[in-house]
């Protein structure tokens, strides 16, 4: 049985990513800042899920928070923080926590849970196409990604023989975030296929990541061909 842990595994793409580890019968871990949330989730989901509390925006605290996990075969790290951060109106201590928790704390999940890796198990950190396609108040959130984008490299290099993917999902349309406005979003008429990628599309995706073996180092874009035009 393998042993999925779901960092930011408790709302949104990393929750419908961890039922569908769960629902195969994977041992799954999730996470949340909250722990009561982390363990209300982990019984919604149900099988043999369990739920822990991550700050990666402290990452002094997260090898002592990864303490309980003994085995790892697919790590996938979805955590963000993404408050509205211009230029114009810049908020220094929020633009500190988005930029440590999605490099700092990313990589530092990865090298506590290193030792903890079974021997084909591989690694999927999340981005997003805000790295190419800046939006208003995106400023860290384009930042962060566009920095998860060459952070795999040197992870994909320092954790070989393990495998280091990144994945960044355009608008995705059923999500909880988008699903008010999945029909009239702005990014509809822009993208090729006409419509807003699903969660199921991106998490098809990360499987394609975390399983096929000669697959390492690479960025994969799942927006439907929006950053394409």
């Amino acid at each position: 049985m393998s042993t999925s842990v779901i960092v930011g595994g408790s709302n949104g793409l990393g929750r419908f990513i961890a039922q569908r580890h769960a629902d195969r019968g994977d041992t799954v871990v999730i996470t949340s800042r909250d722990e009561a949330r982390a363990k209300e989730v982990a019984g919604e989901i149900g099988g043999e899920t369990t739920g822990i509390a991550i700050d990666l925006a402290r990452p002094e605290t997260i090898a002592p928070s990864l303490a309980s996990v003994t085995r790892v075969d697919h790590l996938v790290i979805t955590a963000t923080q993404q408050l509205p951060n211009s230029l114009a109106d810049f908020n220094v201590a929020h633009a500190i926590e988005a930029v440590t928790l999605k490099l700092v704390g990313y990589t530092e999940t990865v090298r506590a849970l290193r030792d903890r890796f079974a021997p084909e198990a591989s690694v999927v950190l999340f981005g997003g196409v805000a790295k190419d396609r800046p939006y208003p108040g995106s400023t860290m959130v384009t930042t962060a990604n566009g920095g998860i984008s060459t952070l795999l490299n040197t992870l994909a290099v320092e954790t070989a023989p393990h495998r280091v993917n990144a994945i960044h999902p355009g608008v995705v349309g059923d999500s909880p975030k988008w699903a008010a406005t999945a029909d009239t979003h702005p990014h509809i008429p822009q993208t090729p296929i006409g419509r807003l990628v699903s969660m199921d599309e991106v998490a098809h995706a990360v499987e394609f990541l975390l399983k096929n073996n000669g697959v390492n180092g690479i960025n994969l874009v799942v927006d439907g061909g929006l950053t394409a035009k």
